[in-house]
């Protein structure tokens, strides 16, 4: 799948955060958005998901040379960022179950392997108010990565990490990410080090 922004800009009130962005996410690269905190990353990312509407110009979503509505281009994504949350009553086990039960899971992959996957077996039935900032964010991304959908997008993949947790991440990356679109937001190389392509949201400010 891959998607095409044609002239796009975003605006909050009479700020313009990016303007006149042509550009073509290609299906099965993988792409870095890059620039300093505030720049405009993440409602870049937001644009892309579908969650923000573009203030100007258009995009458009394509599997093979069939369009998809931007209205249903949810089911063909899965976003891991720092400002979604998870279900703070949900136990680990029951998040999973949850997210699964509205996306696929990725061939060869289930709860029990998605459980596995994020090293917190022992807590598979504690309840996610009591996990660490950083055993949340192995969650989120562990969901995201396992959806079998052909666009994966991360935000601050490593937030809240420790050293062993980016080991881990980019662990994750290579074994669930091969085939499909992938778009990292983020100011640190050891996130997206692996990405082909870059997108600096600077060029886009007028």
């Amino acid at each position: 799948m891959e998607i095409i922004l044609e002239g796009v800009g975003r605006r909050f009130n009479r700020d313009w955060v990016f303007q006149n962005l042509d550009y073509r996410f290609a299906a099965g690269e993988r792409y870095a958005v890059l620039g300093p905190n505030g720049s405009g990353k993440s409602t870049l990312l937001q644009v892309l998901a579908s969650s923000l509407n573009p203030s100007a110009g258009r995009i458009r979503y394509l599997q093979g040379d069939t369009a998809v509505d931007a209205d249903g281009v949810y089911r063909h994504l899965a976003m891991a960022a720092p400002y979604l949350e998870l279900i703070e009553e949900f136990t680990l086990a029951e998040q999973v179950r949850f997210h699964f039960a509205h996306k696929p899971y990725l061939p060869g992959y289930d709860e029990d392997r998605v459980i596995e996957l994020t090293g917190l077996r022992a807590a598979a039935n504690k309840p996610i108010r009591h996990f660490s900032s950083g055993m949340k964010q192995r969650v989120k991304l562990a969901l995201a990565c396992c959806a079998d959908v052909p666009i994966l997008l991360l935000d601050e993949p490593t937030t809240n990490l420790d050293r062993q947790g980016v080991d881990w991440y980019l662990s994750l990356i290579g074994q669930t990410t091969p085939g499909r679109l992938v778009v990292v937001c983020s100011n640190q190389e050891h996130e997206y080090g692996f990405c082909t392509h870059a997108l600096r949201i600077t060029d886009y400010k007028i």
